[in-house]
C-alpha cells in the first residue's frame, strides 16, 4: 500500500527525507522553499480537468472546463459519453480534446483503465496505465498522479518549470531535458513527487522575486 500525500505530516516527512539524502534539498529547505499539498479530485473529473488544462492559460481552462460542468452532471465517463462532439466543442474543447476524452471514458467503462485502483500500484505501473490511453502523455498521466492523487512518487520529468528550476537549483550550464531530469530525480525515491514540488516552489519564489509571471 502506498502512502499518499494526503496529509501535511506526510509531506513533512518527505521532505526530511528528501533533506538526509540530498544536500541541494535541504539548503532549499533552509531558504524557506515551502511546498503545498494542492490536491484535486481523483477519478475521471480530476484528470479530465488536468487535459481540459493543457497548452492553455489558467483562465481560459477554468473557463472552458465551467462550460463543461454545466453539461458533465455527475462528471463520470458514461455521462461524457452521452454527450455530442457538438456540445462539447461549445463547451470550448478542442478536437484533439474531445478524442482524448473520449478514449479516457472508454477505456475507464471498458475496464482497460482500472482509475480507482492507481492509488494503489507503483509509480511506474500507475503511469504505464494511463498513458495507454490515446492522447494521454507522460505529463498528465504525474501530474494526474500527483496532483490528484498524491503519490509521492510520481515525478513529471518532461515539466519545463520542474527543469528550470532543478537548473537553478543544482547550478546547472543548461536546463535538463526529461531523462538527464529523471536520472537525477533517482536519488529522491520514494519522495520524487515531493522533490518535484519542492522545485515548483522554488519556482515560483525565483520567478516572483524577479518580477517574472509563473
Amino acid at each position: 500500500m502506498v502512502t499518499l500525500l494526503e496529509t501535511d505530516a506526510v509531506l513533512k516527512r518527505g521532505l526530511s527525507e528528501l533533506a538526509l539524502a540530498d544536500p541541494v534539498m535541504a539548503k532549499l529547505a533552509e531558504s524557506g522553499v515551502t511546498p503545498q499539498l494542492r490536491r484535486r479530485p481523483p477519478g475521471f473529473e480530476g484528470l479530465a480537468w488536468i487535459v481540459v488544462g493543457q497548452q492553455v492559460s489558467t483562465a481560459s481552462a477554468t473557463a472552458i472546463w465551467n462550460r463543461l460542468r454545466q453539461i458533465l452532471e455527475p462528471p463520470t465517463p458514461d455521462v461524457f459519453l452521452r454527450l455530442s462532439d457538438e456540445d462539447l466543442r461549445a463547451a470550448g474543447l478542442s478536437a484533439g480534446k474531445v478524442r482524448t476524452l473520449r478514449a479516457l471514458a472508454t477505456d475507464i467503462v471498458e475496464g482497460r483503465l482500472p482509475l480507482d485502483e492507481l492509488q494503489n500500484r507503483p509509480a511506474e505501473e500507475a503511469h504505464e496505465l494511463l498513458t495507454r490511453v490515446k492522447g494521454i502523455g507522460p505529463w498528465t498521466a504525474d501530474v494526474y498522479l500527483l496532483f490528484c492523487l498524491g503519490h509521492p512518487d510520481a515525478f513529471p520529468s518532461g515539466d519545463l518549470a520542474v527543469q528550470e528550476a532543478a537548473r537553478l537549483a543544482y547550478g546547472l550550464e543548461q536546463r535538463p531535458d526529461a531523462r538527464s531530469l529523471a536520472s537525477l530525480a533517482e536519488t529522491w525515491r520514494p519522495w520524487r513527487g515531493v522533490a518535484a514540488k519542492m522545485l515548483w516552489a522554488y519556482y515560483r519564489k525565483v520567478k516572483s522575486r524577479e518580477g517574472a509571471p509563473v
